[in-house]
Formats: C-alpha cells, structure tokens, sequence
C-alpha cells in the first residue's frame, strides 16, 4: 500500500496515533500502560520531545506531541521498537505488536487547533460504545493524561500542560484545573444529549480523516514542506489528499506560468474556444508534470468535455 511522506520540522505538533497489529490490545493490563508511560517519558527526555496529551486505550494510543527538533521518525521507531521489545519479554512473545505505521497528524499549535485535539484526546474513553454516560466520569480513565491535569493521579514530569491550559485562557492553578474540569464535563454532557455522541465535534472526523488540522495558512505552508519531501520520494509511493492537494497547488502554478508564457489572461480563456490550440498546450504542461485529473485540468482552463483531449 503507498505510504505517507513524513513532515518533520522544527518546533512541529503532532497527534499520533497507532494501533495493535490485527486490532489485538496492547496494553493488556495497568502493567503494560505503566512500561509504555515510562518508555514515553524516556523517549521524550532522548528526543527532547514535550507530551501535551495522552490516552492508552487497550489496543491504541492517541498522543499529542510537539517536537523542537525535526526528530519524530527516529523518536517513533525508539519508541514502538522499546515498547514492544518490552511487551514481548514479559508476555514471551515475539513479532509485531503494531498495526503499520503510526499516524502522525501536523497539528496547527495555534490557537483551537491544539486545544481541539487535546481534548479529542482526553474525551477519548467517552467516544467508546461502552461508555456509560449516566455512571461514568472521564477521569475514571487513569491511563489519560486527563487525570494528570487536575491532579486525581500523579503527573508525569514530562507532561506538559501549560499550553493546552493557556489555550483556554486557563493557568496550572487549582481554580486553572476546577475550570477545565468543567470546560470537559460540558462536552461530555454534550456529547450524553447527542443521537450520535461519537460525531459531536464536526472537527474530529478532519482528525480522524484528514491529513493535516489547521487553518488554510496552516496547510498551506505543511504544502510548501511535503512539496519538498516528495522530492527525496519515490512519487509513487505516496498517495492521498496530501498529494492531491500538493498537485492541484503546483498544476495551477504551472497553469500561470503557461498563461504567462503565452501572454493571456483570465478573461483571455474565456473568450476562447474550447479547444484552442493554447490551452491545450497549457493542459500538456499541466498533465506532463502533475497527477491532477482530467476533470481538474478542463475546468480550470474552460475545456468542456472535449473528447479528444487525450
């Protein structure tokens, strides 16, 4: 199956997520959630990595993490290759643990964006069918770094919490906690009175989905830095809305360079014919050089539906 280039760069956030190999748990028991945290805490410490939020879910994990150096690749494969060294020790197994690869989603570390995905996180356990919304209280979950933000259970010295609580305008404070506290009950009380509580946030299925989580800039510039990265992969390798989104973004550069070449405007396409000998010459340096489609290339040159464009 094509893979996911990787975008690596200083100062990036991450929701990464991965889950057991055949969707068998991972974390059998607190044991394991506890060799995993601590192994999490060594790779943060090796990578300089700072951990905003974390949920061990049986047979995945969702964490989100922000890396000052470009270092997530090697971090990861310390990380899963430790863990799961660790985990077939004690179990005496062997093999893989992991299902693929991890998914690593750039996060936008302004504004919502981050705090979203923090709270994606933390609400996690309340998005299984399981859950019991009328009994169960999210910080019952011991295995999220929710826990640890309002102080129910010992924080990690290498969780990091300040930024997802200076997000909400909140300070590391007993009254800073109290208020986020009650800023995830309301979604949890939101989520009780939903048909659908899984679908309440319109923003989770971009994070679930999606490729990147920010604003149009956001994407943008993650654009301009996989556009980079596909030059050091194989192009058929890759695959997925980040590639479409790469393409469409250097067809239509191409498509102003042609124009520019031939000395036309915008208007200038639409008062030519449909099959004008330029924009044909424009869609040949579009096609030759992008994976765009066929449909992309005739719209934004106002082809119709030539048949012989081939």
């Amino acid at each position: 199956m094509p893979r996911k280039p990787r975008v690596e760069y200083a100062g990036a956030v991450y929701h990464v997520m991965c889950r057991g190999n055949r969707q068998e748990p991972v974390f059998r028991d607190g044991h394991d959630n506890e060799i995993f945290l601590d192994t999490l805490g060594e790779a943060s410490v090796r990578c300089g990595w700072r951990v905003h939020a974390f949920c061990l879910m049986g047979n995945h994990y969702h964490l989100l993490l922000e890396t000052p150096e470009p270092n997530l690749v090697t971090g990861m494969q310390w990380l899963q290759g430790t863990y799961t060294k660790r985990f077939n020790v004690r179990h005496k197994e062997w093999g893989h643990l992991f299902q693929g690869r991890y998914k690593a989603l750039p996060v936008d570390g302004r504004g919502d964006y981050f705090s979203t995905v923090a709270a994606y996180i933390h609400l996690n356990p309340a998005r299984i069918k399981g859950f019991d919304f009328k009994e169960s209280k999210l910080e019952e979950h011991v295995w999220s770094s929710y826990s640890g933000y309002l102080w129910l259970r010992k924080r990690p010295e290498w969780l990091c919490v300040e930024r997802v609580l200076g997000c909400a305008g909140l300070a590391d404070t007993p009254h800073g906690r109290k208020s986020y506290r009650a800023m995830m009950e309301k979604r949890l009380l939101e989520m009780r009175h939903s048909s659908e509580p899984w679908k309440v946030d319109e923003a989770w299925n971009k994070i679930r989905r999606g490729w990147c989580f920010g604003d149009d800039t956001f994407r943008k510039s993650m654009l301009e830095r996989l556009d980079g990265s596909l030059g050091s992969v194989r192009r058929d390798s890759v695959s997925g809305a980040e590639v479409a989104m790469h393409d469409e973004a250097e067809a239509e550069r191409l498509v102003c360079l042609g124009m520019s070449a031939l000395n036309l405007g915008e208007d200038d396409l639409s008062r030519m014919i449909k099959g004008a000998p330029a924009k044909y010459a424009i869609a040949w340096l579009v096609r030759k050089h992008t994976s765009v489609r066929t449909r992309w290339i005739k719209d934004r040159l106002q082809m119709g539906s030539a048949t012989n464009f081939s």
